[in-house]
């Protein structure tokens, strides 16, 4: 399969979706685009922005790392996703770090070249500030999960929307293939691994889960719900 050109990335986006085909094609001229391996930085937290990163292929994630190493994931992006339109109209730092998941292509779109258009197309304005008005919703919820709720809880709300991502119905004997280790997952989590471990192993005493080499197979689905919303495990 052939790599997508700027102005194929720019046509994932919804921002940009507005735009006739002139304008993009213009737009598309003043983008650079760089491939990164896995493991490797888009950029680091405090980074000055250049502009709008806009994910062409591949994914990554936007990790905070506390003082003492303790790392918190804030999201996971893919293709068609941006990142940076927060430091791009404030002028600060980036707020996180982004490190590609997996090989990935970004096309960054010129600082001026956005605000410019935003000028000049109030739709692309409104589009970008409903995106990070669902990025700011998120992130309260992240809260909510990380003040509020116990590892147990947050884990079998994580199950239960990595069986929705990939469409699984949650029935006995669905299989969620989290392709994490507990390392990954206790960042996703805003926990640590021994964490992790010890609430896999209390929803697996409570008949909720059974852990298998393909992953987690969920055996009572009534009972995961039940922990997703902190009722007690018996």
């Amino acid at each position: 399969m052939r790599s997508r050109t700027a102005i194929d990335a720019l046509r994932l986006v919804a921002y940009f979706r507005s735009l006739p085909a002139a304008e993009l094609a213009r737009l598309a001229r003043r983008c650079r685009q760089r491939a990164l391996e896995r493991g490797e930085h888009a950029f680091e937290e405090g980074d000055a922005c250049r502009g709008l990163l806009v994910v062409a292929e591949g994914a990554l994630e936007m990790r905070q790392v506390s003082s003492r190493g303790r790392e918190q994931v804030l999201h996971a992006e893919g293709a068609g996703a941006t990142l940076g339109e927060a430091p791009l109209f404030d002028g600060q730092g980036y707020i996180a770090s982004a490190v590609a998941i997996v090989p990935t292509r970004l096309v960054l779109v010129p600082k001026e070249a956005v605000l410019d258009l935003c000028r000049r197309h109030p739709a692309v304005a409104l589009s970008m500030l409903e995106a990070m008005a669902k990025r700011v919703r998120r992130f309260a919820g992240l809260v909510e999960d990380l003040a509020f709720r116990q590892v147990t809880e947050r884990l079998a709300r994580h199950l239960e929307a990595s069986a929705a991502a990939s469409g699984a119905l949650m029935v006995q004997g669905t299989v969620v293939d989290l392709a994490l280790t507990q390392e990954q997952l206790a960042s996703r989590l805003g926990t640590v691994r021994e964490l992790v471990s010890r609430a896999l192993s209390q929803l697996e005493r409570a008949g909720a889960i059974k852990r298998s080499r393909a992953g987690v197979v969920i055996r009572d689905p009534g009972r995961l719900a039940a922990a997703a919303r902190g009722d007690a495990l018996l």
